[in-house]
């Protein structure tokens, strides 16, 4: 499912969310012509690479695309997104933060996210979730973000006081390395410009 994310938690990799073709489309991809092809998915599923099979798990209570995903201490969170499309014309982003318990299978809603966006990027460090970048379009403007924000699973809380990035983005990949989140590549402004 485009869109989704990948979280690696107890040696499983659990692929969360993203977006499908419309059930009954006669076309299997997913296109942008103006025309609604396609819809976010909720789906929760488990790869176990050593015994090289999928489960099935709770699926995520709101269902989205373009979102971040991230473990901490054993539980899965979604952060952000985009609601009904994949494409950012096509679509609204979401400011929600769902919890995913993996030993309960069980999904909860945390904290809301400062800022709504999509196609954000971070990373994990010290056990906090750092978010950064994404867009957002509607018919009076369109946008990418220099927003950067923490959220702490321990204290169900956002941090809005980080400095904010130096040049706006989205669609990017983020990781932690030592005590350092890098960001990668990107798009410095919205789609379709």
């Amino acid at each position: 499912d485009p869109g989704g994310a990948a979280v690696v938690v107890n040696g499983k990799i659990f692929v969360i969310g993203g977006a499908t073709i419309l059930p009954g489309a006669p076309d299997p991809a997913i296109r942008f012509d103006g025309k609604p092809h396609d819809m976010c998915v909720g789906t929760n599923e488990e790869y176990d690479p050593a015994s090289n099979t999928w489960r099935s798990h709770a699926p995520m209570p709101t269902a989205r695309n373009h979102f971040l995903g991230a473990a901490v201490n054993g539980k899965i969170y979604t952060i952000g997104g985009r609601l009904g499309s994949t494409f950012i014309t096509r679509s609204s982003n979401t400011d929600v933060t769902e919890e995913y318990d993996v030993a309960q299978d069980l999904w909860t809603t945390k904290a809301q996210m400062p800022t709504a966006r999509s196609g954000v990027a971070g990373g994990v460090h010290d056990g906090k979730i750092y978010v950064g970048g994404g867009e957002f379009q509607n018919d009076k403007i369109m946008a990418a973000f220099r927003a950067f924000e923490a959220y702490d699973p321990a204290t169900n809380t956002w941090d809005q006081s980080l400095p904010r990035m130096r040049i706006p983005r989205h669609g990017f990949a983020g990781a932690v390395i030592g005590n350092q989140l890098h960001v990668v590549a990107g798009d410095v402004q919205t789609a379709g410009i």
